[in-house]
């Protein structure tokens, strides 16, 4: 960029930052965070471990955005120094430093920009994770082991701590399926966009004649729904089934039937966990995945009333994959609902998915 450029970047950013300063009420949100940090000196504040977790999740979120906002407006007020001192100067070493670091910033306001759209109720959640694979045995089955890899790095990448609610192996390689809680602040917001059926092609290392194979698996994702929010759930509508916990690879993780299964009789749905050590506790977890299915049940029923009323046809359904991963013959991974194309695919099998994140979410506000 010339001077006269980045001047312009300079004004536009700065302009960007006072729209995000109203939108942000920082006034409103530093009390906050010094009544929650008073909260959190009690000596009794460990004493309701789940009500803690809600305080300092509120907590980290709201300093996030306000930390990450002072940063970049500290390192605007940095880039308006070196502009100064370029023009003055004229020297081309820092000319070239100030348009990295102009690029740089702009990268931090996208991503600060993004992290504010994430305003849709439970998007600051934790998130639940399920990955099953499709018809193919082995080949889909190793599939979903790749996809759960992929967003286990995307999570660490976030710091994001992860935790394995249920685990079932494939019978030769992969996972049959296998559920992850994800624990991080808008941890639900970002991973709703990974949400549906996931196609593969590749040479498939199991076939021997080396032909090319395509698998499916699909990947469900919830929001982990606190016990404030109001879901009813009927005991006579569910069916408890306890059983022996069991790791990858079919050991035993202890030796009795700790692990829960609960079936909502009225819609069907399962749910199982055994990362517990106590059935009390994996009791208690499967009830919030169970209550987390529910209410995305509602929603979609929701979107789909909306989506009769525009006429819109959105088939929901194994064949209808949001995202192709393609090995071969060429490397492409591409994202059929934004039509974002990545080339390099061994970046995003070892998580990087904002590309392909970032332009969901700025298409559903757009």
């Amino acid at each position: 960029m010339e001077l006269v450029e980045i001047r312009n970047e300079l004004d536009k950013m700065k302009a960007r930052m006072e729209d995000f300063r109203g939108s942000l009420d920082l006034a409103d949100k530093k009390p906050r965070i010094e009544e929650l940090d008073l909260q959190m000196t009690d000596p009794d504040f460990w004493n309701d471990q789940e009500h803690a977790q809600k305080v300092i999740n509120e907590v980290n979120g709201l300093k996030s955005y306000v930390h990450t906002f002072e940063a970049i407006e500290s390192h605007l007020n940095d880039l308006e120094v070196s502009y100064e001192l370029v023009k003055e100067e004229q020297d081309p070493e820092l000319f070239e430093e100030l348009n990295k670091e102009i690029k740089d910033v702009m990268k931090d306001i996208n991503a600060f920009e993004l992290q504010m759209l994430l305003s849709e109720p439970y998007d600051a959640n934790n998130a639940i994770l399920e990955l099953h694979p499709g018809a193919g045995g082995t080949e889909s089955q190793d599939w979903a082991s790749m996809l759960l890899r992929m967003y286990q790095r995307w999570a660490e990448s976030k710091d994001f701590n992860v935790e394995t609610l249920d685990y079932l192996p494939g019978d030769e390689a992969g996972v049959k399926s296998v559920t992850l809680l994800i624990k991080g602040h808008n941890a639900y917001g970002y991973l709703k966009a990974e949400k549906g059926v996931h196609r593969l092609v590749r040479i498939s290392p199991f076939d021997s004649s080396g032909r090319r194979h395509t698998s499916f698996a699909s990947c469900d994702v919830l929001p982990e729904i606190t016990d404030d929010v109001e879901i009813e759930l009927n005991a006579e509508d569910l069916k408890i089934d306890t059983y022996r916990a069991s790791g990858a690879g079919g050991q035993h993780v202890n030796t009795t039937d700790s692990a829960v299964r609960i079936t909502h009789l009225p819609t069907g749905f399962i749910v199982t966990c055994q990362n517990e050590r106590s059935q009390i506790k994996n009791r208690e977890v499967a009830m919030k995945m169970m209550k987390s299915k529910l209410y995305q049940q509602e929603i979609e029923r929701q979107q789909q009333e909306i989506d009769d009323i525009r006429g819109e046809q959105k088939e929901i359904g194994w064949g209808s994959q949001i995202r192709s991963y393609v090995f071969h013959p060429y490397s492409m991974i591409k994202d059929h609902r934004t039509n974002v194309e990545i080339g390099n695919t061994q970046a995003v099998m070892d998580g990087d998915l904002s590309p392909f994140i970032d332009a969901y979410l700025r298409a559903k506000i757009s």
